[in-house]
């Protein structure tokens, strides 16, 4: 069995083998032109992210830097998916991202790990879990998404959070370890930020943010 065979059958394998390396370095030579876009060429950056990720529904968008091991090859994007500066995917797995998730800046989205046997730690040996994140996650600054980990659909991930387990839907949680802090539900539909009310009904906000979507 090759070590890329190994890899994509989620045993441990060695990420340096030659073969490995070639596709790796094709792929990161287009995530290298498009952290070299200027912020005028929207329509590059639009098409870069096609030809990079393995899949990328209409509206996705990242700021550059991005960073991805494998340039994006691995990562699955849903529709409307945002990424602020310096995302970064270690996408030796597939990452399947939902539609409208929103990533907050340095957000680190990880499926590779090492063997806790120092011995095939010290020749490099590696392994990778999935990583699935739901529809309308918005995860905050500096989280980290440990190996094989899932986030339910409308959950919001706290900036600093490391999630080493699965995350329901519908949820708040933070911390390190991430925990569930509450259910999202009516309290959210009064306050938008701690104390801060909303100034009018969350569902007129949203037809009036889709009108003006429509006149751009």
């Amino acid at each position: 069995m090759t070590q890329k065979e190994r890899m994509q059958k989620g045993l441990v394998y060695y990420p340096a083998d030659e073969e490995i390396m070639r596709e790796q370095t094709k792929c990161l030579e287009l995530l290298y032109d498009y952290n070299r876009t200027r912020p005028s060429e929207g329509e590059k950056r639009a098409a870069l992210i096609k030809q990079m990720f393995a899949e990328a529904g209409d509206g996705c968008y990242f700021e550059p830097p991005l960073y991805s091991n494998f340039g994006g090859r691995h990562v699955h994007l849903g529709k409307n998916v945002y990424g602020n500066f310096g995302v970064t995917f270690v996408d030796d797995a597939d990452i399947y991202v939902g539609d409208g998730v929103m990533f907050a800046p340095h957000v680190v989205v990880a499926t590779a790990g090492h063997p806790i046997l120092p011995e095939l730690r010290a020749c490099a040996a590696q392994y990778n879990r999935s990583v699935r994140i739901g529809n309308n996650v918005w995860i905050g600054a500096n989280a980290a998404i440990m190996p094989g980990v899932t986030i339910g659909d409308n959950t919001v991930i706290g900036a600093g959070s490391v999630v080493t387990k699965d995350i329901p839907a519908n949820v708040v949680a933070v911390g390190s370890p991430c925990r569930v802090l509450r259910e999202i539900g009516e309290h959210d539909r009064e306050f938008f930020f701690k104390n801060d009310r909303f100034d009018i009904d969350p569902e007129q906000l949203i037809r009036e943010i889709e009108e003006t979507k429509k006149g751009r």
